[in-house]
């Protein structure tokens, strides 16, 4: 039951990453003036750093789901690819000073949360002998 939510929870990531690379700023509804000059200014990496983190996240949530300890090194690229992804926005924007921390904390910090429980979850699966 959790890992099959778990490859629901990277098929919505895969369908938000498509959204963002074909409709840019007004991926989450109508942009501002202020969400379209942030997306005009991030890097030609980010969106492929995006692509990564929430491929390597459906890889893992599939493997884990099929009971194979092999998701951990996918899981681990997905958090480590989220947090780089989340801490350089955070830090090289002003996007937390513009919009308030809660309007753009919460989900970045629950994706973080959700990748590292499916990391805990594999390893926890290994230990237990539920994934091979």
């Amino acid at each position: 039951m959790t890992t099959g939510v778990l490859v629901l929870w990277g098929l919505v990531g895969c369908f938000m990453c498509l959204q963002q690379l074909r409709l840019g700023a007004d991926a989450m509804g109508q942009a501002s003036a202020y969400d379209r000059a942030l997306y005009a200014a991030l890097p030609n990496w980010y969106d492929s750093l995006f692509a990564i983190a929430v491929l390597t996240g459906l890889v893992g949530a599939v493997l884990l789901f099929m009971r194979r300890a092999s998701a951990r090194p996918f899981l681990i690229a997905s958090l480590v690819a989220t947090i780089a992804q989340f801490g350089w926005l955070f830090a090289s924007t002003d996007i937390v000073a513009h919009k308030g921390a809660s309007e753009t904390l919460g989900l970045p910090f629950v994706i973080i949360a959700v990748a590292a429980f499916t990391l805990w979850l594999v390893g926890h699966a290994r230990l237990k002998g539920w994934a091979v």
